[in-house]
């Protein structure tokens, strides 16, 4: 019982080191409009303002349109950097 102690404690402190190694998320770099709004450098999910969902892709990053609020619900559209898009049916994007 004492050998799997130690074990634990190292596979613990590993996992650890590796997570700090990991560099800090980082937004998309760019604009991206969403109906009438510009958002700088986004990153996350955005909420529609209104339907149908317009958003143009002036990023470095691909956005993904999903069906439901809160990036919910099946993904219906990626939006590629310098994209415009109109989704009738969407209701929230992601863009990491």
């Amino acid at each position: 019982m004492q050998l799997t102690r130690p074990r634990t404690v190292l596979t613990a402190l590993a996992g650890a080191l590796a997570l700090s190694l990991a560099g800090p998320a980082q937004a998309a770099t760019g604009t991206l409009t969403l109906g009438f709004q510009q958002i700088r450098n986004p990153s996350g999910c955005y909420d529609a303002p209104f339907t149908p969902l317009r958003a143009a892709n002036r990023t470095n990053a691909t956005a993904t349109v999903y069906s439901e609020p809160g990036c919910a619900g099946p993904a219906l559209a990626r939006l590629a950097p310098g994209q415009d898009g109109v989704y009738e049916f969407g209701a929230s994007l992601y863009i990491p």
